[in-house]
């Protein structure tokens, strides 16, 4: 059928037309106009106000086993930069490790107790500092600045202008320990936090359209008819993409040992259960999009949404201890978050589940919540 030659000529009213029709075709998908005005304005906040590349506030332990003017004098100069903050003051060394194995703290700071004894004998005064250095961007800011700091609190708690060999001689020795990684290598941290993130993006993506595409495709119509429960519907849409997820697992787990060296110092076991129950809580929010979503793009749309927060709030990107508080706050209710603490915390630190239990408990409230949810949104017939 051929055109006519009216039709072939530029018309200003059949474009309003056109684009009154993509108005209003925009209005109606409420999702995709949601996303277009989100995204943007999550990055600009994100970006803006949550991410720091220089962290400061960081949670720290002192061991003192000497409270004198001396040790009050430094404590306080540090507290002062914003680098750290003493949270804890503990008695022994073991409950140190503690604290620093679960992620608690990210350094531990020891004063002898004849510190004081030696700083008035100009005996060359030590201290120790142990830094969790598994997030190397965390590690080295606050180091860099402690033995200044340190030293010139000393000498300014002494309380006389000293001459350069009596300084020399009295100057505060610091002595850092970098645990977990202490050449300070990138990808012991990246590496492991990829495993998350590849998880996710594959697991909730991959769940939430599929299921979405039974709808568009106008299948969903046989898994309603069948005498099965919603909840057996689900598991049947759920469990193949566990075992997608352990492919998954294995390839980047060989591939971290293999091809960057990464140390696995923890369980194996206990490593895989946590990827469990992640791996599970992902599949639940997949389906929980697609109950959603009526499209396959909304599915898309929802996933990356997701997705963006995700990486930067969660510490993979970012130091996690540089954000504000409302970011951390926000940070906790990502599942990744929990994940990336678990992984890095069993293969870098050791961790045994007493250290990581807080985090598994909160995946695993994580699964009952995206399950429950799903299941209550699951409709038995078509809309």
């Amino acid at each position: 059928m051929k055109l006519s030659s009216t039709s072939m000529v530029f018309s200003w009213p059949r474009l309003a037309a056109l684009l009154i029709k993509e108005f209003i075709q925009m209005r109606r998908d409420r999702i995709t106009f949601a996303m277009m005005l989100g995204v943007p304005l999550m990055q600009l906040v994100l970006f803006g106000y949550a991410i720091n590349n220089d962290p400061r506030g960081l949670p720290a332990a002192l061991v003192a086993l000497s409270n004198d003017h001396y040790t009050r004098a430094m404590v306080t100069a540090l507290e002062t930069t914003d680098y750290y903050r003493f949270g804890h003051v503990v008695e022994s060394a073991a409950e140190a490790e503690r604290l620093m194995a679960s992620g608690a703290v990210s350094f531990v700071v020891t004063i002898p107790s004849d510190f004081a004894r030696r700083v008035d004998r100009g005996d060359n005064p030590q201290i120790l500092i142990e830094a969790d250095a598994t997030d190397p961007a965390v590690a080295s800011g606050a180091i860099s600045t402690l033995s200044t700091v340190a030293s010139e609190a000393l000498l300014r708690e002494q309380g006389r202008q000293q001459v350069a060999d009596e300084e020399a001689r009295s100057r505060l020795e610091v002595i850092v320990h970098r645990r977990y990684n202490p050449e300070l290598i990138s990808q012991f941290n990246i590496v492991p936090g990829l495993l998350g993130v590849i998880l996710q993006l594959t697991m909730v993506m991959m769940t939430s359209i599929a299921l979405t595409r039974e709808t568009e495709r106008g299948t969903m119509e046989n898994l309603l008819a069948m005498p099965a429960s919603p909840l057996e519907i689900m598991l049947g849409k759920v469990l193949p993409y566990l075992v997608v997820g352990a492919v998954q697992v294995v390839v980047v787990l060989a591939a971290s040992k293999l091809l960057f060296s990464v140390p696995f110092v923890g369980s194996l076991l206990l490593l895989l259960s946590a990827i469990l129950v992640f791996v599970l809580a992902l599949v639940l929010l997949g389906y929980t999009i697609s109950t959603i979503a009526r499209t396959q793009m909304q599915a898309l749309q929802l996933t990356v949404f997701f997705f963006l927060p995700s990486i930067l709030l969660s510490g993979f990107m970012f130091p996690y201890r540089g954000m504000p508080g409302w970011a951390q706050l926000l940070g906790e209710l990502l599942p990744l978050t929990h994940f990336l603490r678990v992984i890095r915390a069993v293969m870098l630190k050791g961790a045994g589940l007493q250290s990581i239990a807080p985090e598994i408990v909160w995946l695993v409230g994580f699964v009952v919540f995206f399950a429950a949810i799903a299941l209550a949104r699951f409709r038995r017939t078509l809309d």
